[in-house]
């Protein structure tokens, strides 16, 4: 791990608590201090590391808060959790309700940005701004280039051969990130296993990692796309360019289809997961999103 690195996720896990919900524990990393504080919701296969980079820029502007999905980080997952849109959205509002906060400025990435749609479509009160970074829209859930995955998971082959892949971190990286970032060998060894080892280090975690891909389901999206044609609140779509899940038209299709989006900003070769790689940008398209006009 680079000396940047290190100090980045030391700086980061300073601030790890854990939240106590309705459904039990949650891992947050909350730096605390006045004012609305910014939630960051992560995706599939990543954890609140993902924000580690983000939160350093962002250092001593807001309260940053982010959260590990049941299953991923460090949250625990039942052994009959719902991982459904719907129940994912009710999780960040029991999160919400945790941290003491009626509203937030939502950031999501990946998964996490379908999960903040329908949290957005049901609770548009609770949010003081939305940013959306490259995630599924409309019906494109699972994406086309993540399909095979998924196809693997209904078939059971992932509970077989997840366990088996930590064994080789550098063959793990470059197989389940490499198609995201644009240099996967800087991602630290630590952070993979991280993000990796609740998921496939054992044949249970496995499947129900499965369960958690199969879950994601088009029509959960779909249900509250009305909802999303009257959404209001300020959102900004903030999008990489160079992804393959997620293209560039699903940008300008949020655009177009929430009221409150008012522009796309394009992050030029940015693959699905910049929010790490590309953490400045990110955080200087943020700051001039919170400090638009009241």
């Amino acid at each position: 791990m680079t000396e940047i690195s290190c100090t980045r996720q030391h700086y980061f896990d300073q601030f790890r608590t854990e939240l106590p919900t309705r459904n039990g524990p949650v891992s947050c990393v909350d730096t605390g201090g006045p004012g609305t504080p910014v939630l960051f919701l992560h995706g599939v296969g990543t954890s609140s590391y993902l924000w580690r980079n983000v939160f350093a820029e962002l250092d001593g502007d807001r309260r940053c808060v982010a959260v590990d999905f049941p299953l991923h980080g460090r949250t625990p997952a039942e052994p009959n959790q719902d991982f459904t849109l719907p129940a994912m959205a009710g999780f960040v509002a029991d999160c919400c309700d945790a941290i003491g906060a009626d509203r937030v400025d939502l950031v999501a990435n990946d998964t996490g940005g379908a999960v903040a749609q329908v949290f957005a479509a049901a609770n548009p009160d609770r949010l003081t701004s939305l940013a959306l970074t490259n995630c599924e829209a409309h019906d494109n859930i699972p994406p086309t280039a993540f399909l095979p995955t998924v196809l693997l998971a209904r078939a059971g082959m992932l509970a077989r051969t997840g366990p088996r892949l930590l064994a080789d971190v550098d063959r793990a990286r470059r197989l389940v990130y490499g198609a995201g970032y644009q240099d996967v060998e800087a991602i630290p060894e630590e952070i993979v296993r991280a993000n990796l080892t609740p998921l496939i280090g054992t044949p249970d975690a496995a499947r129900q990692f499965q369960r958690f891909l199969t879950s994601l389901r088009s029509r959960d999206l779909l249900a509250v796309e009305s909802d999303l044609t009257r959404l209001t609140v300020p959102t900004v779509i903030i999008w990489g360019t160079g992804d393959i899940f997620f293209r560039r038209k699903w940008a300008y299709w949020l655009r177009d289809t929430i009221p409150g989006a008012s522009r796309v900003v394009e992050i030029a070769g940015g693959k699905l997961f910049f929010p790490d790689e590309r953490a400045r940008e990110l955080a200087a398209a943020l700051r001039r999103h919170w400090a638009r006009p009241a």
